[in-house]
């Protein structure tokens, strides 16, 4: 996605042609603007055209270039604008989140945060390991995978999801997400392939019965992978019957992905077909009271707060996207302030192993943060669906900082936005829900600095202990990532502390 933030002046016109909401603007004179939409249902996306000085609302179209098809009855979304002389206040608003309707779903119990790791990263970055089972092409769902020859490279297999789901359960993880478990990755993408993957068929060396069993008997729950390779039309077909097999075989939460050309064929990610499409989806799981995380979908618009089963989505560009060329020091602090707006993101941080060259692939690319700064992600990037992204091994490299990882909540009582400032640098606070421990995150952008932080909510009159993961001295984004202290301060309700920020850096804070 294009960085949302758009710099207004009174000498230059705007030159981009067009922006994605939320849109998150400052003018010359301090004023923060912010403009997103709210409870987007049976209607298309909104994006901005910019001519000029001006913006003007452009309605994402279907595959024959009509906007969209209204009855009535029918409502039409809240157009939200944000205006604040505090870039603080913009963080803190709630008015997209509370011009969605109420809860829909009576009971709610089932509905849980969420703290996994996956059969993931792995694929990305270290070569050992893939989606597919075999190195066949031109493959159908009616093939006989057991008589094809495996590639040895498969990364879902039985003896590798049982090693995460000994790590998960050693370390207090809720869950273990698992990609490539089903028939179909060999020939997943592309060419508008119809039906690619039924949802329900693994490949021969993962047994689904032998790994639910194991999980539970670990305490640990698999997280569903429904990658659709943007054919939605098969994934409504099969929906049912993929999410009876869910419920059959103990899983609770699935990960669903659309990478892709739209099937029907001509429909964007975004048009008014396929909005409709992420909601049905959502409201069909909650018939089998399962949570989903999408993929590829819609940038949100507050609907968690009726569908609070869609517990997290991606549709923007997260960690993955360090293997695949890079992203931006400043990107994580434009983020909350326009992807996030709209509800929370599974941006799949805590790489510690950020130099990729390290897995001697050929890889010369970096993950352009601080190994600190991933530490604040799961401050800074709200979600009640957290992924501790890494493989296992490099966890077990660093564990006094995989220390935060494990200790920090997903779920909270309260936020304090500390300080912030659009692609610059962002410090929050946030209260552990039910518990007396708060936790803090900083980042900033390509830029050192210093975080100004101070402990004015915690509570009066008692002392706590903070323990403070920061950047070393040396540390840089494209230097000596991996540099960082650990140390432990007392605080109280009248404590200030000073911190600095190596550039592309941050700090994590726990205290209790």
């Amino acid at each position: 996605m294009k960085k949302a933030t758009v710099q207004i002046t009174a000498q230059q016109p705007i030159k981009n042609p067009s922006v994605q909401t939320p849109v998150m603007m400052k003018s010359t004179d301090g004023l923060y603007i912010n403009i997103h939409e709210a409870a987007l249902i049976n209607y298309p996306a909104m994006a901005l055209n910019v001519e000029g000085f001006k913006l003007s609302a452009h309605l994402v179209p279907d595959a024959v270039g009509n906007k969209g098809y209204m009855q009535t009855d029918a409502q039409t979304p809240w157009r939200t604008i944000i205006v604040s002389d505090k870039a603080t206040d913009i963080l803190s608003s709630k008015l997209i989140l509370n011009l969605n309707e109420p809860c829909t779903y009576e009971d709610v119990s089932w509905i849980k945060p969420v703290k996994y790791i996956g059969v993931w990263w792995e694929y990305f970055v270290s070569g050992k390991s893939t989606w597919a089972y075999s190195d066949v092409t031109n493959v159908k769902l009616t093939d006989d995978f057991s008589k094809f020859k495996p590639n040895g490279r498969h990364g879902a297999t039985n003896e590798n999801v049982k090693k995460y789901i000994d790590f998960a359960a050693k370390h207090g993880f809720n869950a273990v997400l698992v990609e490539g478990w089903n028939i179909g990755w060999e020939d997943w993408i592309g060419n508008w392939k119809e039906e690619v993957f039924d949802f329900v068929t693994p490949y021969p060396d993962f047994n689904v019965k032998e790994l639910n069993a194991y999980a539970e008997s670990k305490g640990v729950k698999l997280i569903m992978h429904h990658e659709t390779s943007a054919s939605a039309t098969n994934y409504e077909r099969r929906l049912h019957k993929a999410f009876q097999f869910m419920k059959d075989n103990g899983y609770n939460a699935v990960k669903t992905g659309y990478v892709g050309d739209i099937i029907p064929r001509g429909e964007h990610h975004d048009s008014q077909w396929m909005v409709n499409h992420y909601i049905h989806v959502a409201r069909t799981a909650a018939d089998y009271k399962i949570m989903v995380n999408s993929h590829e979908a819609v940038r949100p618009t507050g609907l968690i707060r009726t569908y609070p089963n869609w517990i997290a989505q991606e549709s923007a560009r997260g960690t993955e996207f360090e293997a695949m060329g890079g992203l931006s020091p400043d990107h994580t602090t434009i983020l909350p302030f326009t992807r996030l707006k709209g509800g929370p993101m599974d941006y799949t941080p805590g790489i510690f192993q950020t130099d990729l060259s390290y897995y001697g692939t050929g890889s010369t690319q970096r993950v352009n943060t601080t190994l600190a700064k991933q530490l604040a992600y799961y401050v800074t990037m709200y979600s009640p669906l957290q992924m501790a992204a890494d493989m296992p091994e490099n966890y077990e490299r660093f564990a006094d900082a995989f220390q935060f990882i494990k200790d920090v909540a997903v779920d909270w009582d309260d936020t304090y936005v500390l300080e912030a400032e659009p692609g610059d640098y962002i410090t929050i606070a946030r209260k552990a829900k039910g518990k007396d421990e708060w936790f803090v995150g900083g980042i900033t952008d390509e830029n050192a600095r210093t975080a100004n932080i101070n402990f004015s909510y915690l509570p009066k009159g008692k002392k706590f202990t903070a323990t403070i993961y920061a950047d070393g001295k040396d540390a840089s984004w494209n230097g000596k990532q991996q540099s960082y202290t650990i140390k432990k301060i007392t605080v109280t309700s009248e404590s200030k502390l000073k911190q600095q920020l190596a550039p592309g850096g941050g700090v994590a804070i726990s205290i209790k």
